[in-house]
């Protein structure tokens, strides 16, 4: 049984909380952020500028994935950590299908590159859907009524296992993609440009975000996701499917990794094996950060974190810079937890304080 000494620190902190003194400093850290963004605002509009169109462009991409984590936390209260490196093999699929098999580069003509990235992106998503629902079938599903423990130390070793893959397919040093999608600039703000290139992958996610949220508000299968979300053994007595619907969530939640992966490798024009932990860490944050569980929070929690990555490393006045990034990723991730652990959209359980 734990002692008063050791109850002592949570009643002094509940007490801090009670009298409003942690939510006044989760707020002057607020302040604080904004203070900074204003004084580089101020001394170089056009960077700040371009670094917020490509803040939101990049969040878009991160939503993606984060879309996937709040999918399966919000139907089985279950943290994937594997979906980061699903989406990395994703990248790994695209460059496989669109670069090695169907030769997409930048001499590549209009029609090439439309067709051969429409199927590309058919294939990537196919692929993580697939491997994402087996990794819910194999290793998940055994271990529906196990403690909570176990399917997380599952999560993390499916975690290694897919990182192993993604190593040997790709190597240890990062793979350079052609830069297939047009270069040329859409406008400029200060002088910095913003490509055509950046402005599609950001256009391109859209739809699929739109169509996310069709399909859970207002399709029967989206309608079986969200009773079964909310009570299992009710929505099996109400004739649905409960094993069929968490295998159909995580297949969706593979395949928005597989357009992630595109998305991001035609971005960055870059991938690594390892690229599922960092951005997986990202997008997790988003999904914590907009409230888990919570479709739009995901999305609005990805584009700050976007903004706030792009802000770091590419701001001048008092920005710590790209070595900082993953600190103050985690940094977030805590003060979310500590501050407002249901997140931006998302609404206080008792579960989650």
């Amino acid at each position: 049984m734990a002692t008063e000494a050791s109850r002592q620190p949570v009643s002094w902190f509940r007490g801090f909380y009670a009298a409003g003194v942690v939510p006044w400093v989760g707020r002057g850290l607020v302040v604080l952020l904004f203070i900074w963004l204003g004084v580089n605002l101020s001394k170089t509009p056009g960077d700040f500028g371009i670094l917020l169109v490509e803040g939101v462009t990049l969040g878009l991409v991160y939503g993606l994935v984060a879309l996937g984590y709040s999918l399966v936390y919000g139907i089985l209260e279950l943290i994937n950590f594997a979906h980061g490196d699903v989406f990395m093999l994703g990248s790994w699929m695209s460059l496989y299908i669109g670069v090695q098999k169907l030769g997409l580069d930048a001499s590549s003509s209009g029609f090439k590159v439309v067709w051969g990235l429409a199927l590309t992106l058919v294939c990537a998503m196919a692929f993580c859907g697939l491997l994402n629902a087996s990794i819910e079938r194999v290793a998940y599903r055994p271990l529906r009524n196990a403690p909570r423990l176990a399917p997380l130390i599952t999560a993390i070793g499916m975690s290694f296992i897919l990182q192993d893959v993604g190593l040997k397919q790709l190597g240890s040093a990062p793979v350079s993609l052609p830069n297939i999608l047009p270069t040329g600039t859409v406008f400029t703000i200060g002088g910095n440009k913003y490509g055509w290139d950046h402005l599609i992958v950001g256009l391109s996610a859209l739809p699929v975000l739109a169509l996310l949220v069709w399909l859970v508000q207002r399709t029967r299968q989206g309608r079986g996701m969200r009773a079964t979300a909310q009570d299992q053994e009710a929505a099996a007595m109400m004739g649905i499917n409960v094993n069929g619907t968490i295998w159909f969530t995580f297949m969706i939640a593979g395949a928005l990794a597989g357009v992630a992966g595109l998305l991001y490798a035609l971005y960055s024009t870059n991938i690594a094996y390892d690229q599922g932990f960092t951005l997986g860490l990202i997008a997790f944050t988003s999904a914590v950060l907009g409230g888990i569980g919570n479709l739009p929070g995901a999305v609005l929690g990805a584009i700050l974190i976007g903004l706030i990555q792009q802000f770091n490393e590419g701001l001048s006045w008092h920005a710590p810079g790209s070595d900082w990034t993953q600190s103050i990723v985690f940094a977030i991730l805590i003060l979310i937890l500590v501050f407002r652990p249901e997140g931006l959209l998302g609404e206080r359980t008792p579960e989650g304080g």
